[in-house]
Order: C-alpha cells, then sequence, then structure tokens
C-alpha cells in the first residue's frame, strides 16, 4: 500500500508517523508554541530528525470551543512555514485545512497531501483535491469544532463513522479523486464521547474493510487525559499506548506531537510482527 504525488511515492507497509505542526495561538496542547517562522521551522527539522515522515502543518485549530479562522490569516500562517521546510527538506508535507483556498496555496508552496477534518465536505474542497491531484485524507466528525462535544450520540459508533466515510470516499471518486489517493480518519475525539473513542481504538481492524490506508490520532486528546485526570502535557504514556495500540490494529499513519517516542514504539511494533511472520 502506498500513496503518491508527482514523482514522490510514500510506502505504508508499515506504520509511519505524522508529526504534527500547529501554527496557531490556540491548539489545545501546544497552542502559540510555534507561531513564529523560526520556531516553527526549527520544531519540524527537529521532527525529522526524530523519526517524522509526514509533517502536518495547521493554521486553524479544530480544538472544542475553537473560533474560527479568516481564510487569509490561515494562509499567511502556514504557507511561509511550508515553503521554508520544502526549501529545506523532500519530507511529505500535509496540509490540515478544510478551506479550498488554504489547500491550493498549500500546494503551490510544497505541500504534498490534504488532511481535512471536514472531509472535502466545504466549499471547492473536492475540486482543489481533483484538480491538485494530491492524496486526501478524509476524517469523521460529528457536528462542528465548537459544539462538537457537547452531546455526542451514535446508534453505533463503528458502524455510523463506517457509513459516514463510505459516503464520503464515493463523493471523492465522483469528483475524480483516485481511490488510491484516499487515506482515511475515524476521527478521535471529534464528536465522541470517551467510550466511543475507545469503541473505535477497540474496532480500528474493521476500518480495513476499506482497503485504504487509516490514520490514527489520538496524541494528547481528551479521550486520555480525561481517562487519567492528567494535562494535556502529562500523558505520553497513554498517548504512546494509543499510538502502539493503533500501530498494532494496522493502522498505516500515527498523527502525533511526540515524534521521537512514538518512533521508538513503532519499531517495536513492526519488529514484532516481522518476528511473528518469520514463525509462521
Amino acid at each position: 500500500m502506498e500513496i503518491t504525488h508527482k514523482n514522490k511515492r510514500l510506502s505504508l507497509d508499515s506504520p509511519v508517523v505524522m508529526g504534527i505542526l500547529n501554527v496557531t495561538p490556540d491548539s489545545f496542547s501546544d497552542g502559540g508554541q510555534y507561531q513564529q517562522s523560526n520556531k516553527a521551522i526549527e520544531h519540524a527539522m527537529q521532527m525529522l530528525v526524530d523519526g517524522a515522515t509526514i509533517l502536518d502543518i495547521g493554521g486553524e485549530s479544530t480544538r472544542p470551543g475553537a473560533a474560527d479562522v479568516a481564510e487569509q490569516e490561515e494562509i499567511d500562517r502556514v504557507v511561509p512555514v511550508i515553503k521554508a521546510i520544502r526549501a529545506q527538506s523532500d519530507c511529505w508535507i500535509s496540509i490540515d485545512t478544510s478551506k479550498a483556498a488554504v489547500m491550493h496555496a498549500a500546494i503551490d508552496a510544497g505541500a504534498d497531501l490534504i488532511n481535512d477534518v471536514r472531509a472535502l465536505q466545504e466549499p471547492g474542497a473536492l475540486e482543489v483535491a481533483a484538480e491538485r491531484q494530491v492524496p486526501v485524507c478524509i476524517m469523521h466528525m460529528q457536528g462542528q469544532p465548537r459544539t462538537m462535544q457537547a452531546a455526542p450520540a451514535y446508534d453505533n459508533v463503528t458502524r455510523d463513522v463506517k457509513a459516514f466515510l463510505t459516503e464520503r470516499i464515493q463523493a471523492c471518486e465522483s469528483a475524480g479523486i483516485s481511490r488510491q489517493q484516499i487515506i482515511l480518519d475515524p476521527g478521535y475525539g471529534f464528536g465522541k464521547s470517551l467510550a466511543h473513542n475507545y469503541q473505535l481504538l477497540a474496532e480500528l481492524d474493521s476500518f480495513h474493510d476499506f482497503g485504504l490506508p487509516v490514520l490514527a490520532g489520538m496524541s494528547r486528546k481528551s479521550m486520555i487525559y480525561k481517562l487519567v485526570d492528567k494535562t494535556p502535557h502529562d500523558i505520553l504514556g497513554g498517548s504512546i499506548a494509543c499510538a502502539t495500540l493503533a500501530a498494532q490494529k494496522g493502522a498505516q499513519i500515527i498523527r502525533v506531537h511526540d515524534v521521537k517516542e512514538t518512533a521508538d514504539a513503532l519499531r517495536v511494533v513492526a519488529m514484532t510482527k516481522r518476528a511473528g511472520a518469520l514463525g509462521e
């Protein structure tokens, strides 16, 4: 399994780390830390050294209660960082946005992948992804960031999320996006209760029914810190546990803040899987 962009190919036969870089003032765990371009670029380069394969650049927080960001402001936040990273590295760069204009600008600046929490449902998003022929990650979210955690409800969370993703895959293909370029994200923490999140983790294997790469993003989220009654900055062990479980269940992309520690954990998972295959 792989994704491609232009002459680049990324094998997903073993799980890869997507490092999170939020150039925002209000993201839930690292808001304001990397608003200055020089700090953002320095952190990006360190994540690559630490084992990140993809860098996910976001200019608008999607935490519960987050305020909207104007289109031009989001572009002004992400484009200089993407250009600077691209000047120094041929790594995979993902743009974390729902806005068509931001997608266009980010791809022009050097982004290879669109990571959209709204699953390309905003005006023009499908068209941009199809026109620019980049891989896309489509995520499930119930509601909108400001209100999504108010009272999430499902008949069966895994079945309902899979039904939504089925519809969005069809929409992508109808718009001209190749199925081989679609990545799926169950959307941990986006309109889900604690129980919903852990059911989705327990049943993550079932998302392989689609035959598409799966992205798992649980790093520092409330499903961990509320469970262990700690702050987002004090749950490294829980974040690593979630990443390890997701990798064991076959997730191909693990989206995290703590790249070095996660990369080490994924090496252990990969070695264990290889050893198991040799013993069969």
